[in-house]
Parts: structure tokens; C-alpha cells; sequence
């Protein structure tokens, strides 16, 4: 029995020595902290057999940061297991005095402590398989992870590759239908002044030996050739807006106003119109483009003015980045379903009849204001007026807007929707 005990005993010693080195080994060759190490080298279980003492050390098998909690109810289930059996051996010898007559009590106890160090051992064996088992499970799980974000990343760039193209495209395509739109303007300018001036011509010529229904009908053909030449100038200038506008700078809209006015004061006097201004901001823009967008909104607002004189008045507003200018009237308004078809290229809401105009102006307005970064809009009311509003940005936050880079080539006013 005295052998036994030694032989525990030792074992015991054996495996503290083997947790103080493991202790030493974390703090001095990994560099942990003493907290780190002795949680790394913890003995997860003692147990105790008389007459001698065995510790079971476990701690570097399952470090704490790879055990699962079902683990140690493994450990648990087949260290009780051991004692299970050596304890059915026990209680059978005392059943019946024949089962294991040469085993002794201290040998039970022995055989009891030993069989509780095996069903342990088995355990921690058992449950470092199943973590191991656990991590190359999450590994894969990790790597199959991995394999699905680089396939989505690889359709993620093909697709990206396909935008680009489909952009590059199409502006190519808006390019080549600029070009032919400025074109085909340009060349049909000529015969549709050659049709106008000989129309005149007949008109001065053999305007007395008309009939009256002669007379009509000329006079229809002259007005239907400059309302042509009215839509071919403003095709001109719609497709020249983003390929034919200058550079951007500080534009002081003060300025500019003054300039508008000036260019209007014909039609300010014959339309009696009263004009209120608010001061106005300097911005990031095209010059010339700016002064066309205030043009053409003022000259609506003159000609919608209905029976009464205009009154107009002129403010900005600033959000942010962004100014916001205002025009707004006492005219005669519109539905508010209307409100987004206006903008589009020659549509007009009023026949020649009620109003003149080329149908164009307000869709050149639009582009103008989108090349700047901005956005256009109308609040409308019928027999109220309508309020139209475009952004721009402030020149002291010009790193936030468009560059504004075209080659050169100012567009003429059009005047009017």
C-alpha cells in the first residue's frame, strides 16, 4: 500500500511541476500576463485518493480560448464513468464476498483513484478530439466564407467593368446625338432662311394682287417658317449647353441681374412689368449660361403674366452648400401636373395663339442648371402664379460642384418657354 501511495504521491508532484513549468514557460517565452498564464496553465481537476493524493493537469491541452462548455461535462461524464465502475466492483464484493476476493480495502480505494485518473484522461482526450474537430469545422465554415465574398466581389467587379462600359457608351452616344442634333440645326438653317426671305419677297412683291385668302395663306407660311427657325436655334443651343459652355468661375449674380434687366428693358416698359429684387450671391458657374437661365424665366414671367402687369420678384436662399434662386409671379399659373412636363424639350402647355414662344426654353433653363449641379423646379398655382426655383452652388464651396470643363462657344438667349 505504501508503494501505491508513493506512487500518487509522485505522480502528484509530477504534474504540479509540470503547471509551474508550463506558468513559467507563458510568462517568460510568450510574454503573457501572470493572469494569462495561470489561466492557461489552471488544473481543471483534483482528485483525491487515500492513502495518496493524484492531480490531473488539463490546462495546456484545452486552453480557455478554444474549450467549448459542453466539453467539461464530457470530462465530468467519463471521470464519474471511472468511479462508476470501480464503485460496482466495490459494491458487488459486497453483495456477495466471492466477487474479487483478493482485492483488499486499500486496493479499492487505490484502484478507485486509478480508474478516476483513466476515466479523466479519456475524457480530456475525447473532448480535445471533439475541439479540434470543432475548429476545423469553423475553419472551413470560415474558409467556404471566405471563397463566397471573393466569388460575390469578382461578379461585383464584372459588373462594375459592364457599368463602366454602358456609361462610356452612352456618352459617346450623347455625344455623336449632340453633334448630329447641332448639325442637322445648322444645315437647315440655310434653305428655311432662303424659304423665309422668298416668302417675304413674294409678300412685298405681289402683296396687292392677293386675295385676301392669298394674303392669309402667306402670312401663315411666314410665320410658320420663323416659328421653325425659332425651334432650329433653340435645338442649337439646347445641344450646344453641355459641349459649348465656358469654363467655371465666381459669378456675381448682382451683376448679371443688372445685365438681364438691361437686355429686357423693352420688354419691361412694353409689358409695364414691377420688378423686386433681393441681393443676390456670388456662385460657381458658367457667366453667360447663368444670365440665359435669367432670362428666360423673367420673360416668362412676363409674357404669363395674364391681363394685369407683371409683378416679379427675384430671391436667393441659402441651404447649405447651395443657393437657392427664386422667381416667382402673380401670373397665370398652371396645373400642378404639369409642373415636371414643362421642362421637357419643346413642350409647350399654350398653343401659338395664346402664347409665342419656341417650347425649348425652360428644357434649356433645366440642363443649364443640372450642368451646375443643381436642380430646377416650379410651385405653381392656376390664377395664383408660379414660383421657379433652381440651385447653384456658393463659390466659396466650388470643390463640391461640377467642373464645368466644355469647349468654348457662348449660346444665345432664346427668350421665352
Amino acid at each position: 500500500m505504501s508503494n501505491w501511495n508513493r506512487l500518487l504521491s509522485a505522480l502528484g508532484v509530477v504534474l504540479l511541476v509540470i503547471a509551474g513549468g508550463s506558468i513559467t514557460y507563458t510568462l517568460l517565452i510568450k510574454g503573457n500576463h501572470l493572469s494569462a498564464a495561470l489561466l492557461e496553465a489552471a488544473i481543471d481537476s483534483i482528485l483525491i485518493g487515500v492513502p495518496g493524493i493524484a492531480m490531473v493537469y488539463a490546462g495546456t491541452w484545452l486552453p480557455s480560448t478554444t474549450i467549448l462548455p459542453e466539453l467539461y461535462s464530457r470530462i465530468v461524464a467519463w471521470t464519474g464513468g471511472g468511479i462508476v465502475v470501480m464503485g460496482l466492483i466495490v459494491g458487488l464484493r459486497e453483495l456477495h464476498p466471492g466477487v474479487e476476493l483478493t482485492l483488499t480495502g486499500g486496493t479499492q480505494v487505490i484502484l478507485l483513484s486509478i480508474s478516476s485518473v483513466t476515466g479523466l484522461l479519456v475524457g480530456v482526450l475525447n473532448a480535445r478530439t471533439h475541439t479540434q474537430a470543432k475548429a476545423l469545422e469553423r475553419k472551413n465554415r470560415e474558409l467556404k466564407r471566405k471563397y463566397e465574398l471573393e466569388k460575390q466581389n469578382e461578379q461585383l467587379k464584372r459588373t462594375e467593368r459592364r457599368l463602366e462600359n454602358a456609361i462610356t457608351e452612352l456618352e459617346a452616344s450623347n455625344e455623336r446625338l449632340e453633334e448630329f442634333a447641332y448639325a442637322v440645326s445648322h444645315d437647315l438653317q440655310e434653305p428655311l432662311r432662303m424659304v423665309t426671305s422668298y416668302l417675304q419677297l413674294l409678300e412685298r412683291r405681289y402683296g396687292d394682287e392677293l386675295e385676301e385668302d392669298g394674303e392669309e395663306f402667306v402670312d401663315y407660311a411666314v410665320d410658320g417658317a420663323e416659328r421653325m427657325r425659332a425651334m432650329i436655334d433653340g435645338l442649337l443651343e439646347y445641344s450646344r449647353v453641355e459641349t459649348r459652355g465656358d469654363p467655371f468661375e465666381s459669378v456675381d449674380l448682382e451683376a448679371v441681374l443688372d445685365d438681364v434687366y438691361t437686355d429686357l428693358q423693352f420688354k419691361i416698359e412694353e409689358t409695364d412689368a414691377e420688378l423686386e429684387r433681393a441681393p443676390m450671391p456670388t456662385v460657381y458657374g458658367d457667366e453667360a449660361q447663368l444670365r440665359q437661365v435669367l432670362q428666360n424665366l423673367l420673360t416668362n414671367a412676363m409674357v404669363y403674366s395674364g391681363e394685369v402687369p407683371p409683378r416679379i420678384r427675384i430671391s436667393a436662399e441659402r441651404d447649405g452648400p447651395l443657393w437657392t434662386v427664386s422667381v416667382s409671379d402673380d401670373g397665370i399659373g398652371m396645373d400642378p401636373d404639369n409642373t415636371e412636363r414643362i421642362f421637357d424639350i419643346f413642350r409647350r402647355l399654350h398653343t401659338n395663339d395664346e402664347q409665342s414662344g419656341s417650347g425649348i426654353g425652360l428644357a434649356i433653363c433645366k440642363r443649364v442648371v443640372e450642368r451646375h449641379g443643381g436642380d430646377i423646379w416650379v410651385e405653381t398655382e392656376p390664377g395664383v402664379g408660379s414660383t421657379f426655383c433652381f440651385q447653384l452652388y456658393d463659390s466659396d464651396r466650388a470643390d463640391l460642384a461640377p467642373a464645368g470643363d466644355s469647349t468654348l462657344s457662348r449660346p444665345e438667349s432664346n427668350g421665352g418657354e
